[in-house]
């Protein structure tokens, strides 16, 4: 059992360990940019990072922290939803070339609760992350389970990383507290060197 701000510890803790200098990033839902910054201090001025989300507003106080920390020029911020990767991200990089993805999904905190992330988007976004994904790469899916729609979503993921190769990926699940209906969980996928 771990704590929400643990989950999250846990996620930036195991993309740490594999992400360096100049490798390539995605940040699928930017939210007020915490996740964004951390991966841009990651990849340093020679990486990218790859940001996405809906709300213009989200996408202005990520700017404005990646200004303050002088980490803007290797974030591309993109005014989209996470489900257009494949559009966004250049094409060279759609065979392996993303070393980490983050989602962290729900609602922008501090602002409307009803516009949240949902299934059918977040499933195309991570259907579409899995090619793009080096070998030793991973995503981390941080899902709360307390919102309209957040369970289904988070039990729908859980299904669909059920499914794959389990000799191409590796899921780990953990959750803030075990048996509770609104606790978060965190759903980190490994890309296997095979």
């Amino acid at each position: 059992m771990t704590s929400k701000s643990s989950l999250v510890e846990r996620a930036h803790e195991s993309i740490r360990a594999i992400l360096c200098n100049s490798d390539n990033a995605i940040d699928a839902t930017v939210g007020n940019g915490h996740d964004t910054l951390f991966l841009a201090q990651l990849v340093g001025p020679q990486g990218k990072v790859y940001g996405f989300d809906i709300q213009q507003e989200a996408l202005d106080a990520c700017y404005q922290r990646l200004l303050e920390h002088e980490a803007d020029k290797q974030v591309s911020l993109c005014h989209a939803g996470h489900e257009t990767l494949p559009i966004i991200i250049p094409e060279q990089l759609h065979d392996g070339g993303i070393k980490a993805v983050m989602f962290n999904l729900g609602y922008l905190p501090g602002s409307d609760k009803q516009r949240t992330t949902n299934t059918s988007t977040t499933l195309a976004a991570l259907q579409a992350a899995l090619p793009m994904l080096c070998q030793g790469g991973i995503i981390t899916v941080l899902a709360y389970t307390g919102h309209a729609g957040g369970r289904e979503e988070t039990e729908a993921i859980k299904a669909w990383a059920s499914t794959l190769n389990k000799s191409s990926f590796r899921v780990d699940i953990e959750s803030h507290q075990q048996g509770l209906q609104a606790s978060p969980e965190l759903i980190t996928i490994h890309k296997l060197y095979t």
